[in-house]
């Protein structure tokens, strides 16, 4: 339920801090850990305050493990609490892809469902920061090819507290990606009290006729510099935020493409074998004879995202959008 008199304009890592700081106060069972989670607040500051208000045996930090943090949430998670972890950047989450992989993913299965894992596994994530090897990567395809995960990314404040507090309620384990690009880009009301948004349910942001433009986390706000673009052309373009990588929200994608004919993906991950790569098939099985052109799929480089120097090469523009938007609708 989406609900809430009394506004607030936030940020996005301030959506964060409030979601997390309403399941401290109505769940007991919830625990916040992470590197500098605790005393600091996160590198980010996106627990900042939370160790005073909630006490050290609620919000606290731990070892320069990662391996650890998630593997001592999935025993935590397995007896009855609902750990919400931080890794500190997104390229920092690899030291613990065996316990992602092998344990929170698979003890339901393993256990016939006698033991779940209702854990959060948070971490800032994407380029455009100027920062270091290992900070900037957008690996979201690999974690939604896991069976086992769902795989959740906010591009908006009232999104970002919304899924994370559903994501913290949800009795699977959630990897629950930030764009830092924008933590502190946009700002926006977002109500006070508590409200939730499903996982698995993608939103149209700004309905239009002649091509279906799909993007999430940061890449929504470039896109919606290139509709502005597309606009001046005569081009009416609908604006999907995908939300959940997965589950995917096939109804609402197929349901748009088959209105506009034409669908433009755009994603900071490389662009082989990622999310555009999925969305495409889907709407080749489901939408194919409504489509007036190819599905255009706009992402990043198959490389390391470069050093700082370099980085802007990389980087998805809004004119990048609108060519190929342009040539999808000129096809």
């Amino acid at each position: 339920m989406e609900g809430g008199t009394e506004m607030k304009v936030m940020t996005i890592v301030q959506a964060v801090t409030d979601a997390i700081d309403i399941k401290l106060q109505e769940d007991p069972n919830v625990v916040v850990y992470g590197e500098d989670v605790g005393v600091e607040g996160g590198v980010f500051r996106a627990t900042e305050g939370l160790q005073k208000k909630h006490g050290v045996h609620r919000v606290f930090d731990s070892p320069l493990a990662e391996s650890a943090i998630v593997g001592t949430a999935v025993g935590m998670a397995m007896n009855g609490l609902r750990p919400v972890v931080e890794m500190q950047f997104c390229g920092f989450v690899y030291p613990a892809m065996n316990q992602i992989i092998s344990h929170a993913a698979r003890i339901y299965n393993r256990s016939r469902g006698r033991y779940k894992t209702p854990m959060v596994i948070r971490f800032p994530y994407g380029g455009g920061i100027n920062a270091l090897e290992h900070h900037s990567e957008s690996m979201e395809a690999m974690y939604a090819h896991i069976p086992g995960l769902k795989v959740v990314i906010p591009s908006t404040p009232y999104d970002a507290k919304g899924l994370l507090i559903s994501a913290i309620e949800s009795d699977d384990t959630v990897i629950f990606m930030e764009p830092k690009r924008i933590y502190r880009a946009i700002k926006q009301e977002v109500p006070e009290e508590k409200f939730t948004i499903p996982i698995g349910k993608a939103k149209v942001l700004h309905p239009g006729t002649d091509v279906t433009l799909i993007a999430w986390g940061a890449m929504v706000r470039e896109a919606q510099k290139a509709i502005v673009m597309a606009k001046k052309e005569g081009v009416s373009v609908e604006l999907i935020d995908l939300r959940t990588i997965y589950p995917i929200d096939r109804d609402t994608i197929i349901a748009s493409v088959k209105k506009t004919g034409r669908a433009v993906i755009v994603h900071e991950e490389p662009v082989s074998f990622g999310t555009g790569a999925e969305l495409t098939a889907i709407l080749n099985e489901e939408a194919f004879l409504n489509l007036e052109a190819p599905v255009n799929r706009i992402g990043g480089f198959d490389t390391i995202v470069p050093l700082p120097r370099g980085e802007h090469h990389y980087i998805i523009s809004p004119e990048k959008i609108f060519y190929e938007m342009m040539k999808t609708v000129k096809y």
